[in-house]
């Protein structure tokens, strides 16, 4: 039996100013409202007592962490970052105390990147404290973080929770001195700072796993060679030993947890061929043993049993996520399935729990919901809705996205996801291609997109497109991607297209090609490379000069060592770059770009207009000097996507926003 309760958000949203509902579009037009208003909440825990919640709360340049108590709703504590930062994760160390991990990110579409930033803060919002900093904890933050670049130390990052020491947390420390450094081993007191040297690593850029006595058992990473090492170790302070060397055995594995007795360790495993496995290595002879492979997709999220150690089974993504399980009769697999018939068999994911297992929260979403959290009490098997993100989006309105498959000239079967007009009548229509960005091990997912659903709104067809390269389909389909910016990467995308002509999806006629960062480039190669497929090009915050890019990621070791394998020789990426390709492009472009775009430079896009401009392309643009990675603030955003639908309605005839 699922029951509403009366969302956290009712007292919290008083505080925090909340945005009130959009109204419906005028006919024949895109209400953009809908797309564009922050969502209340994100991300939500519980706290090991069950009396506060700890949630996330995107604002336009940055995202709060916030505790409620749960008894009155009423908001208690908080922590925000400057701008551009991000809550990368959160943890309830102990009943009363919460540990932040902060990151940055610069623009809409960019990756959040960790900056190893330590904070915590009291459930009641006493004895706030910034932990660690690669730019010093000489001040405390106060209820917002504002640290100067001064006193550089190490960057810290949380590993895990220990039991039965509710002062400490596990945490890694990499010196921000050395380009290339060993990671450190720690234990730092949550309260005063403290920390204690637990072990060095064998291995540079280390990440670790603990299991669950918060025994740091496995280390992996790699050097400037981006060559991967898996090491283990029995118990602190003894030996490291190497586990796989990338090198040698031509894969990675990476450590995902121990069985329950702690005997066996569960390993992600890359293949030859075809997607990932997971299977149990013994440390004691070192046999390996497989227990699950998908015939297509790659583990997409690890299940954990209530400890929130002991995996269980993973989710799998290809038509909609799968949950599979090592033993289906076990206790928490047959709790996960009988959820899923609860949830009528949308996907539902365990986030956390009480310590005692009685309250469990649970998130249950698909392609066409943004996300339920709900509090499920175990004993009266009862289940309370706590928030919905969007809520004003209701699932039974929300076009579906299909998952398609089709090959590519070469035969290689390629997969993606077709979103299409709700209600349309059957036959070709106009169809936007859309590629992702990344490129490499990046994936379009079965979930709620946004481009996607704004474009379906507007009466087109959309086609996502996981081409070589991307991730989700194994080594040998991400590495089917290396050196080939503007070769078999972007013929799929041709070809993914010609399979829409084919299978009446697509008029031919009516077809555009738009994309962000890689997504951008692909956008623009496209039109170059195929010049009658295409009616027009968008091109967000996109590459167009690789030597240029090429150059940019040779400033560290390990950046040149990717560049090379990824990308290629410096000298040979010209002739793939379409801002010397503007004069094979026959038609319209869009261009915006952000002048704050450290992963894109506006100067790529300015560039790709000049040489656009010179070739006698008809060429629009849209920048904003203070944007980072994509668009930030609800204007600049709301004129972007405005813009756009208004250049693809010129070309293809949909609709325009309201």
């Amino acid at each position: 039996m699922l029951r509403c309760m009366k969302p956290v958000g009712v007292l919290l949203a008083v505080a925090l100013s909340w945005a009130a509902p959009a109204g419906a579009a005028a006919p024949g037009k895109v209400d953009l409202e809908l797309y564009l208003k922050q969502d209340r909440y994100e991300r939500l825990k519980i706290s090991p007592d069950g009396a506060y919640y700890a949630v996330t709360v995107p604002l336009e340049d940055r995202t709060v962490l916030a505790v409620v108590r749960r008894a009155d709703g009423v908001p208690t504590a908080k922590i925000m970052g400057r701008a551009d930062s991000v809550v990368d994760d959160f943890w309830w160390a102990n009943n009363e105390r919460l540990v932040v991990s902060m990151a940055e990110k610069y623009g809409s579409r960019d990756t959040p990147l960790a900056l190893g930033e330590l904070y915590a803060v009291n459930a009641d919002g006493t004895n706030r404290k910034l932990l660690a900093s690669p730019y010093g904890v000489n001040s405390d933050p106060g209820a917002v973080i504002n640290t100067q670049r001064v006193d550089m130390d190490s960057a810290v990052y949380m590993l895990d929770t220990i039991p039965g020491d509710p002062s400490n947390v596990l945490v890694y420390s990499v010196p921000v001195t050395s380009s290339e450094p060993y990671t450190r081993i720690e234990k730092l007191n949550i309260y005063n700072r403290k920390r204690t040297p637990l072990a060095t690593t064998p291995v540079r850029r280390a990440r670790f796993l603990a299991d669950a006595r918060a025994e740091v058992r496995f280390a992996y990473g790699a050097g400037a060679d981006n060559v991967t090492k898996l090491y283990y170790r029995e118990r602190s302070g003894e030996e490291w030993r190497l586990v796989n060397d990338e090198d040698a055995s031509g894969h990675r594995e990476y450590p995902l947890g121990f069985t329950a007795d702690g005997s066996l360790a569960y390993l992600q495993v890359e293949r030859d061929e075809g997607p990932d496995a997971i299977a149990t290595w013994n440390p004691a002879t070192g046999e390996y043993r497989e227990v699950m492979r998908d015939a297509v997709a790659d583990p997409y999220r690890i299940l954990y049993d209530l400890d929130g150690h002991t995996p269980i089974g993973a989710s799998y993504m290809t038509d909609k996520v799968r949950n599979r399980f090592f033993d289906e009769g076990q206790k928490t697999s047959r709790f996960y399935r009988s959820l899923e018939q609860a949830f009528g068999g949308d996907p539902v994911w365990m986030t956390s729990s009480t310590a005692d297992g009685s309250e469990v929260l649970l998130y249950a979403w698909s392609d066409r919901n943004n996300g339920d959290y709900f509090l499920f009490d175990t004993r009266t098997k009862h289940a309370d809705r706590v928030f919905s993100r969007r809520e004003w989006f209701d699932p039974a309105a929300v076009p579906a996205s299909r998952y398609v498959t089709f090959k590519a000239r070469d035969g290689m079967t390629l997969h993606g996801y077709l979103t299409e007009p709700r209600g349309a009548a059957a036959g070709p229509r106009p169809m936007v291609l859309l590629p992702h960005g990344g490129p490499f091990g990046v994936f379009d997912s079965w979930d709620f997109d946004d481009d996607a659903q704004i474009l379906a709104a507007a009466g087109y067809a959309v086609l996502r497109v996981n081409y070589r390269g991307s991730g989700n389909y194994g080594r040998q389909y991400l590495q089917a991607g290396n050196q080939q910016w503007g070769g078999a990467m972007q013929d799929d995308l041709t070809d993914a297209t010609r399979w829409a002509v084919r299978e009446g999806v697509a008029d031919a006629s009516k077809i555009c090609i738009y994309g962000a960062s890689y997504g951008g480039y692909a956008a623009l190669m496209g039109v170059a490379k195929e010049p009658d497929l295409y009616r027009c090009a968008v091109g967000y915050v996109g590459v167009y000069d690789l030597p240029m890019m090429h150059l940019d990621a040779s400033a560290s070791r390990s950046g040149r060592t990717w560049a090379l394998e990824w990308m290629g020789e410096r000298n040979a990426l010209g002739a793939r770059s379409p801002v010397n390709l503007a004069e094979r492009i026959k038609v319209p472009v869009f261009l915006a770009g952000g002048g704050k775009d450290e992963r894109a430079p506006i100067e790529h896009s300015k560039r790709m207009e000049k040489a656009l401009k010179k070739a006698g392309v008809p060429v629009e643009t849209l920048y904003f000097p203070n944007e980072g990675h994509g668009f930030y603030t609800e204007e600049h955003r709301r004129e972007y996507y405005t813009r756009l639908l208004a250049f693809l309605g010129r070309h293809l005839g949909g609709a325009p926003a309201q």
